[in-house]
């Protein structure tokens, strides 16, 4: 499958994200919660994931600031983590977890066939623009009986959000990701066969709107993917997020919090030996 689901700029995408990396930290609290129930998934230690030896070389795609590759690190013998965004991996290259570091896109891998034994990808596949190819280029650079364990975003994601923006101007202001047909049939234009996909909602709770756009931003997920959306229009003006914020006041708990809802999809791919 080579239609595109979304129209990214990859130059402007990898700025962004480089731009937010020195927060990026301090607002990731759901991506830090995702990334450990996706480890979760994964063996603990370096045996390889088929059982006959040690797993020689792991990736991380999409490591962003390298929150993970400290707890990835002793799961193989050599560790990469690919990043599109320089500035992420600058900030990556500081925690001194000993992974090779390289700048790269996901559709486009610059590794040789077969070079992993496992691959991690924690929410970063929801940003490519050709999913198919994306995953179709994992099962390449992943080595029969090997594994990818990967988590991404579904459409249902800060559908409240969604809502509210939808009140105040009729757009949506929140970026599109796949639904989970579209996800599978990525997988299947991939030629993936029989993935374990497990999906679930990750509620987050703000005590106002403001603070949900604060931790977009920091993370540098502000912007949406729909350039008609994004044409004369931001997060800025008291005005518009006055009213944003009334409109969010509909999804207020009974203990006073205001929830921010996330659908994810955990997925977990064996490749045939």
């Amino acid at each position: 499958m080579h239609e595109r689901f979304q129209s990214v700029d990859k130059a402007r995408l990898a700025r962004r994200f480089g731009a937010a990396a020195r927060h990026y930290d301090a607002h990731a609290r759901f991506q830090q919660e995702v990334g450990q129930a996706l480890l979760g998934l994964m063996p603990q230690g370096p045996t390889s994931l088929v059982g006959c030896d040690v797993a020689r070389a792991g990736l991380d795609l999409g490591c962003g600031t390298g929150y993970f590759l400290p707890a990835l690190a002793g799961r193989c013998q050599s560790l990469v983590g690919l990043d599109l965004a320089p500035g992420m991996l600058a900030r990556a290259a500081e925690r001194g977890s000993g992974a090779r570091l390289v700048c790269g896109d996901a559709e486009q891998l610059p590794f040789a066939d077969e070079a992993f034994d496992w691959i991690f990808s924690s929410l970063a596949l929801q940003w490519c623009e050709r999913p198919a190819q994306a995953f179709g280029e994992l099962m390449r650079v992943l080595r029969p009986g090997g594994q990818l364990f990967f988590s991404t975003l579904l459409d249902e994601s800060l559908w409240q959000l969604r809502t509210a923006w939808q009140q105040v101007d009729g757009r949506a202001h929140v970026n599109r990701f796949l639904s989970l047909p579209q996800l599978e049939q990525a997988l299947a234009a991939a030629g993936v066969t029989a993935p374990r996909l497990h999906c679930q909602s990750w509620d987050l709770a703000y005590l106002d709107v403001t603070q949900l756009l604060r931790d977009l931003k920091g993370i540098g997920a502000n912007e949406v993917n729909d350039n008609q959306a994004n044409s004369g229009v931001g997060l800025s003006g008291r005005a518009r997020l006055q009213r944003l914020g009334q409109a969010y006041e509909a999804f207020r708990q009974p203990d006073g919090q205001l929830v921010a809802s996330y659908r994810v999809c955990l997925g977990r791919i064996d490749k045939p030996l």
